[in-house]
């Protein structure tokens, strides 16, 4: 009987695949940043949220320790081609939603995949973004209606991608993506 390690081939070739492909997502998400700040600043969670993708799928598939990690990395990069400039923020960005969706991992030892803790996961980052993009953009300086809107989508942004996350996941999970157990 061989013992499969948590990075053997096979897991990282899947994580580049779902690094790639959402790491194009991303690169979109980045082209339209500028434009969604300027006109409806209060969607960016929306935007934003889609960073979450990597991590969520590759968990969901994969079920190891680090691939959120990784995922996340490669999708940085990949995001990175579209707009070099933001290269550091996608960095930066995937290394911290990376290491909130591998911390939660790490509360249950890697044990516990239920929905439920990738939807912790998305709740924390929801409100770091919030928080981190409210001073960013001014938020005080807005109506109190665009503030309360900014708040609510930035929380339910990552939220939704989420869901999005686990239902790819799953359905790759289903197609046999994953390794056996």
């Amino acid at each position: 009987m061989t013992t499969r390690t948590a990075l053997d081939t096979r897991t990282l070739l899947i994580c580049a695949a779902i690094g790639v492909a959402t790491g194009i997502l991303g690169g979109i998400a980045g082209a339209v940043t500028l434009g969604v700040l300027a006109v409806v600043p209060y969607v960016y969670g929306l935007v934003l949220g889609v960073h979450v993708l990597p991590g969520i799928i590759a968990q969901e598939v994969l079920r190891r320790p680090l691939v959120a990690l990784i995922t996340h990395v490669v999708a940085a990069l990949i995001s990175s081609a579209f707009n070099p400039v933001w290269a550091m923020r996608f960095i930066g960005t995937a290394l911290l939603f990376g290491a909130i969706q591998e911390g939660v991992a790490a509360l249950t030892r890697y044990r516990s995949w239920g929905r439920w803790r990738f939807f912790v996961s998305a709740v924390i980052i929801g409100v770091i973004v919030a928080a981190v993009v409210g001073v960013v953009v001014d938020l005080a300086r807005f109506a109190l209606w665009v503030q309360v809107a900014y708040l609510v989508v930035s929380v339910l942004g990552p939220v939704a991608w989420t869901a999005v996350g686990v239902a790819v996941g799953n359905s790759l999970r289903r197609a046999g993506l994953a390794p056996a157990s």
